[in-house]
């Protein structure tokens, strides 16, 4: 009579080879764990970049007009650790920022002592341009080169994609999104910003995080940007229709917010 053996004993190493990655995955995110966690959110002023602060802290914490000239500090619990954010001044599509704007976009690195663990850039689910990419370069390139080593991308809107996954979206939209991405070692994020409350993504976002910390050995030290810092009003936006915004849904996407789904972020 047969007997199954060789199937069986092959099925149990499997079992034991799961159960040993398991443990070891359990035994990193542990020895990556941040008593605290500081981030400053940046980006453009309409795309969701306070929502997605508002989203971590769990309440209505950053408005509009509070974060549209000043940084605002808030601070949470999550899953233990003590979270602080920082708002930032959101910068326009198709105006230059102000000096005073970037004086206080940079400002918002110091407000989260001895420095933030990570930035989060907030890009909206859409069109994506030269422009977009060229405004994203002339803001983060003032907290100095050395910043794109803690920065994660953080894609908001993405309910407009419905079928559409992350990555493919990335793909579409071409060399300009991807020159960002390979900017910041292809850290990126999706988080839905309509869900209230208790929101199931947090605590993976700070798990990012905490593996961000523990690939760069650190956080980001302020006092970095001297060494690099260059006059506030040298780069300027490039000419642009005034009527285009770029970083946008696009038009007839579908997107209902009230009845989004949430999207899983893509393993990278």
């Amino acid at each position: 009579m047969e007997t199954n053996k060789p199937f069986e004993t092959t099925a149990t190493n499997a079992s034991a080879s799961e159960e040993e990655a398991k443990k070891a995955a359990a035994a990193a995110k542990l020895a990556n764990r941040l008593p605290e966690i500081r981030l400053v959110v940046v980006g453009w002023r309409w795309p969701g970049k306070s929502l997605t602060g508002n989203t971590i802290i769990g309440k209505e914490e950053f408005r509009l007009e509070r974060a549209a000239e000043f940084c605002v500090t808030r601070q949470t619990e999550v899953d233990g650790r003590q979270v602080t954010v920082v708002d930032t001044p959101g910068w326009f599509s198709a105006q230059d920022t102000p000096p005073s704007y970037k004086e206080e976009l940079v400002r918002g690195a110091s407000l989260c002592p001895p420095g933030p663990h990570a930035f989060l850039l907030v890009i909206p689910v859409g069109m994506f341009t030269e422009v977009d990419r060229a405004r994203i370069e002339e803001h983060v390139s003032l907290f100095g080169e050395h910043v794109w080593r803690h920065t994660i991308v953080v894609f908001t809107w993405a309910e407009i994609l419905r079928s559409i996954s992350i990555e493919r979206y990335i793909r579409r939209e071409g060399k300009d999104l991807q020159w960002v991405l390979e900017k910041c070692k292809r850290r990126y994020f999706v988080i839905n910003n309509c869900i209230f409350g208790e929101h199931p993504q947090v605590g993976r976002l700070m798990e990012k995080v905490e593996k961000v910390v523990a690939e760069e050995g650190g956080y980001y030290n302020p006092a970095e940007v001297e060494k690099e810092k260059k006059p506030l009003d040298e780069n300027q936006n490039p000419t642009r229709d005034v009527n285009e915004l770029g970083a946008r849904p696009k038009q007839n996407s579908g997107l209902g917010l009230s009845k989004a789904m949430e999207v899983e972020p893509l393993p990278n």
